[in-house]
C-alpha cells in the first residue's frame, strides 16, 4: 500500500450507521435539558427547524463530498474553491471543535456513570473511555466502522424502543404518567417561556445537531461513495424528525418539562421516577454507548482532518504518515492526547465542564458550518463557469445558501443575549484572529 493512501475500508452499512450514530449523541441524550428548560414542550419545533437547516447544509457538503471523495473535506474545498485561508481555517477550526466535542462527551461519559457510581471520581471514567477508544481507533479503520456500527445500533434502537414504549404507554396505559397529553399543556402553556423561549433554544439545539457534517469526513475512506454518501445523506431528515422531535414529544407528554433536571439523562430521569428502575438501567446503558460512539467518531475524524491538512500543506508533515494499515497514527495519539485535558477539567470543574464545552462548542459549529456554506456557494460557482453538473446537488440553491447563513447570523446573535454562551461569542473572532496569525507565521 501506498505511504500515504487510505485505505477504503467503510462499507455501505459502516456509512449508514455512522450518519445514524453521529445524528444521535450526547446532544439529545443530556444536552436536551437546557434546550427543554428554555422551550417548554415546544422543544420539537426548535429541533424541527433546527434539523431542517443543518440538513440543507449536510446536502450542500455532500455535493462536494460525493464530487470529489477526498479526506481532510471541507477543509480540501475550501481551499480548492475560496482560498488557502479559508482551508487553513476550515481544517483548524473543524479540528478544535472536535477536540472540544471529545471532551464534552468525556465529561457525559462521567455523568453517566455518575448514575450507577456516585461515589467514583469523574476523571476516572473519563480516561478508562480514553484510552479504550484510541487503541480501537489505533487498529484499522474497518475497525472504527465495525465499532461504531454496533456502538450506534444500539442507541438507535433504544431510541426507537423508548419512542415505541413511551407511545404505547401514552395510548393504554396512563397509570405510571397520569397527566400524559395534559403535559404539553398544563405547566405555562406549550411555548411556557414565549415564542421568544423557543427562539432561544435554537442555540443548543445546533451543539445537538453537531456532528452530522462528520459523513462528508468520511469520503475518502468511502467504498462506491457515488452512491454511499448520497443515500447516508438522504436519510438525514428521517432521522431528525424520529429521532428527535419523535423523541421530544413522547417525553414531554410522558412528563412535566419543567421536572426535567441536569443531574442525568432526561430519558433515564423519566424512568427512573415514574418507577420503572429496570428501564431507567437500560437506558442508562444506552446514553453512555451514545456519548462513546461520538467521543469515537470526534477521534476518527480528528485524525482525518490533520491529515488532510498535512497533505495540503497546513499542518506538519507528522500527521500525514500512515501505519500499515493505512491508519493516521499520529493525528489519532496527538489528538486523543489533547482531550486528556477533559480529565483534568473534570477534577477541578466536575459541576460545570460540560455546560462550558457545550457554549464553546456550538460557536466552533457555527463557524464550520457557514464556512460548508460559502464554501458551496463558491464551489456552484466554479461549476458554473467550467459547465460541471454535480451529481448529487444540494437543495435550493442558492436561496438555501442564503437562509442557511441569515440563520447562522441569528444563532450568533441569540448566543450574545445568553449568560452562558456569550463568552463564547466573545472569544470567536480572537480565535479566527489566532488562526490568521498561525497562518501567516507558517507562511513566513
Amino acid at each position: 500500500m501506498s505511504e500515504n493512501k487510505m485505505q477504503r475500508g467503510l462499507k455501505n452499512r459502516h456509512l449508514q450507521m455512522i450518519a445514524l450514530g453521529t445524528a444521535v449523541g450526547t446532544g439529545l441524550f443530556y444536552g436536551s435539558t437546557a434546550t427543554i428548560a428554555m422551550a417548554g414542550p415546544a422543544v420539537s419545533l426548535s429541533y424541527l427547524i433546527g434539523g431542517i437547516v443543518i440538513f440543507l447544509i449536510v446536502r450542500m457538503l455532500g455535493e462536494m463530498s460525493v464530487e470529489e471523495p477526498v479526506s481532510g473535506s471541507f477543509s480540501y474545498y475550501a481551499a480548492k474553491y475560496w482560498g488557502k485561508f479559508p482551508g487553513f481555517l476550515a481544517g483548524w477550526n473543524y479540528w478544535f471543535l472536535y477536540i472540544l466535542v471529545s471532551m464534552a462527551e468525556l465529561s457525559a461519559v462521567s455523568i453517566y456513570l455518575g448514575y450507577w457510581f456516585p461515589d467514583l471520581p469523574k476523571w476516572v471514567g473519563v480516561l478508562a473511555c480514553l484510552i479504550i477508544i484510541t487503541v480501537i481507533n489505533l487498529v484499522t479503520v474497518s475497525a472504527y466502522g465495525e465499532i461504531e456500527f454496533w456502538m450506534a445500533a444500539i442507541k438507535i434502537s433504544a431510541i426507537i424502543g423508548m419512542i415505541l414504549l413511551g407511545s404505547w404507554y401514552i395510548a393504554n396505559d396512563p397509570d405510571p404518567f397520569p397527566e400524559n397529553f395534559s403535559n404539553l399543556w398544563d405547566h405555562g402553556g406549550f411555548f411556557p417561556n414565549g415564542v421568544s423561549g423557543m427562539i432561544m433554544s435554537l442555540a443548543p439545539v445546533l451543539f445537538s445537531f453537531g456532528g452530522i457534517e462528520l459523513i462528508g469526513i468520511t469520503a475518502g475512506e468511502a467504498q462506491n461513495p457515488d452512491k454511499t454518501i448520497p443515500r447516508a445523506i438522504n436519510q438525514v431528515i428521517y432521522r431528525i424528525l424520529i429521532f428527535y422531535v419523535g423523541t421530544m414529544i413522547v417525553l414531554m407528554t410522558l412528563w412535566p418539562w419543567n421536572e426535567v433536571g441536569k443531574d442525568a439523562s432526561p430519558f433515564v430521569q423519566i424512568f427512573d421516577n415514574a418507577g420503572f428502575p429496570a428501564t431507567a438501567n437500560i437506558l442508562n446503558f444506552v446514553v453512555l454507548t451514545a456519548a462513546i460512539s461520538v467521543y469515537n467518531s470526534a477521534i476518527y475524524s480528528n485524525s482525518r482532518m490533520l491529515f488532510g491538512l498535512a497533505k495540503s500543506n497546513n499542518a506538519p508533515k507528522f500527521f500525514e504518515k500512515l501505519s500499515s494499515r493505512g491508519v493516521p497514527v499520529n493525528g489519532i495519539l496527538v489528538s486523543s492526547g489533547i482531550t486528556l485535558l477533559a480529565a483534568v477539567l473534570n477534577y477541578l470543574l466536575p459541576d460545570e465542564v460540560f455546560m462550558y464545552m457545550m457554549a464553546i462548542v456550538t460557536g466552533a459549529v457555527v463557524i464550520s458550518w457557514a464556512l460548508i456554506v460559502i464554501t458551496h456557494l463558491k464551489f456552484r460557482k466554479h461549476c458554473e463557469s467550467t459547465g460541471v453538473v454535480p451529481k448529487f446537488k444540494s437543495l435550493f440553491y442558492p436561496v438555501a445558501d442564503y437562509l442557511c447563513l441569515a440563520f447562522l447570523a441569528g444563532i450568533l446573535i441569540i448566543m450574545a443575549t445568553m449568560d452562558d454562551m456569550r463568552p463564547a461569542v466573545i472569544v470567536m473572532p480572537i480565535w479566527i484572529l489566532a488562526i490568521r496569525l498561525f497562518y501567516k507565521s507558517k507562511r513566513r
